[in-house]
């Protein structure tokens, strides 16, 4: 897999039955299809636990939520203490551009969600934004606020 602009990490790596690569999902506790879109998102994973306090039980992967009628996932939430949405992340695969399409994407996911911070990567690239839904205004933040800080914005 490709080297990505994240801290790496010790990737349990396997192969399925039929050989399809598989990593092991610790907060799902089983072993996923290695896609270049999972690879980046085990990557974000490991780098909120590990380098910015995230709490492992405090974040869910691919939950489900509804838009417009249609069910829909979410790649990673991260929760506050209380348990409100805190981080919404979309991760793309790295060969995908984070671009106008991506963010529409995110943000009307997160406009069910409600999460105060979102976070669109695709590995390479990492833009964050503070979503304040009062004004309807969102403001570009230079690097991804450690859980401490998150949780006092």
């Amino acid at each position: 897999m490709q080297a990505l602009d994240l801290p790496p990490f010790e990737a349990k790596l396997t192969q399925s039955a039929t050989n399809q690569p598989l990593i092991w999902d610790g907060l799902r506790r089983k072993h996923v299809v290695l896609t270049p879109e999972e690879w980046v998102r085990q990557h974000v994973v490991h780098y909120l636990i590990n380098h910015l306090g995230y709490p492992r039980g405090l974040l869910a992967l691919e939950r489900g939520l509804r838009y417009n009628q249609r069910q829909k996932r979410t790649d990673l939430l991260a929760l506050d203490p209380s348990g409100q949405p805190l981080l919404l992340v979309e991760c793309k695969a790295p060969s995908v551009a984070i671009d106008a399409a991506v963010a529409r994407q995110a943000t009307t996911y997160n406009q069910t969600i409600g999460a105060p911070l979102l976070l669109l990567t695709n590995g390479l690239v990492h833009y964050c934004w503070r979503v304040n839904f009062a004004t309807r205004t969102n403001e570009r933040l230079e690097e991804i606020p450690t859980f401490a800080d998150a949780t006092t914005l």
